[in-house]
């Protein structure tokens, strides 16, 4: 699955956000920060 643009910039917002795949669905998560959320598929 291609990450999309939008989740590649998110990882910019924030040091210690990271880009993972859970269930076939790829998130953006942060533990310092969790209103940074994001998900794709």
């Amino acid at each position: 699955m291609r990450v999309l643009a939008s989740l590649r910039t998110a990882k910019t917002r924030s040091r210690d956000l990271q880009v993972i795949r859970r269930h076939g669905k790829t998130l953006v998560i942060s533990k310092a920060n969790p209103r940074f959320k994001a998900r794709q598929g």
